[in-house]
């Protein structure tokens, strides 16, 4: 789909690239030629993930990182100033949520989803802009969200950061834009990859039939349209769903 070394000098972050659309992103940057940086909270998904990844390219590092932490987020700035020089691109890609009733979900429950899809993913975009993309005038940030484009019910406490992700994006598209950086989202839909096991069978059996092309989306398409947005010279600001149609067809879930 792509030229073999469209990323070829390129430097490129991907967090929560240790499993699922993550991993999946950092290897077809690899095989595009980009040097990569993957970044998760558990020391022995990436170490795993590194394994395979070595089949694909060598150009690649793993890091533990907590993207709630600012201390640790420097520390990874750090680690890519030291042993690449820049960042070209950013991937946010990491994110958590569980399902709940709005009712249900607790105080502790409520923040620790937003502190993560929202604020971790500001505070990852924060730091790496000011030590990379502000003194290079150039830099490329996809931001993988969610399909809430009718709202997720079920979801509302990642339904909101998601938006919020959303909204910022297409803010510092024009903050930013002097400063040569481009910042996107990618919002899927029903993709098949490891997160749907976080997620109970009842919840997602059957949901192919709800799906206007009548199946799940790939890791692997996922991936391919946030490479393109990584690239895309002259879009900034857009959110690009890849859902099969969903958004437009029916619902989801039963009331």
């Amino acid at each position: 789909m792509f030229q073999s070394d469209l990323f070829k000098g390129k430097t490129a972050l991907v967090t929560g690239g240790g499993s699922g659309i993550g991993f999946e992103i950092a290897r077809q940057f690899l095989t595009l030629g980009a040097e990569v940086y993957i970044a998760g909270r558990k020391q022995e998904r990436l170490d795993q993930a590194i394994l395979k990844l070595h089949h694909f390219g060598s150009q690649v590092k793993a890091v533990v990182l907590d993207i709630r932490d600012t201390t640790n987020i420097k520390h990874l700035a750090d680690m890519i100033e030291t042993q690449s020089g820049k960042l070209d691109i950013l991937i946010n890609n990491a994110g958590g949520q569980f399902p709940s009733p709005a009712e249900n979900i607790t105080e502790k429950g409520w923040n620790a989803v937003i502190n993560t899809n929202l604020n971790g993913t500001w505070f990852v975009t924060q730091e790496m802009a000011k030590r990379f993309f502000f003194n290079q005038q150039s830099g490329s940030i996809v931001n993988i969200v969610l399909n809430n484009f009718k709202g997720f019910p079920g979801m509302s406490h990642s339904a909101a950061a998601r938006a919020g992700v959303m909204n910022l994006t297409q803010t510092l598209a024009i903050e930013w834009v002097n400063r040569g950086i481009r910042i996107n989202c990618v919002a899927p839909g029903i993709i098949l990859s490891s997160g749907l096991e976080n997620y109970p069978k009842e919840m997602v059996a059957g949901i192919e039939a709800k799906i206007p092309m009548k199946r799940l989306g790939t890791v692997a398409e996922v991936a391919e349209l946030t490479l393109f947005l990584a690239h895309a010279a002259y879009i900034t600001g857009e959110t690009v769903y890849i859902d099969g149609g969903n958004r437009f067809w029916g619902d989801m879930w039963e009331i």
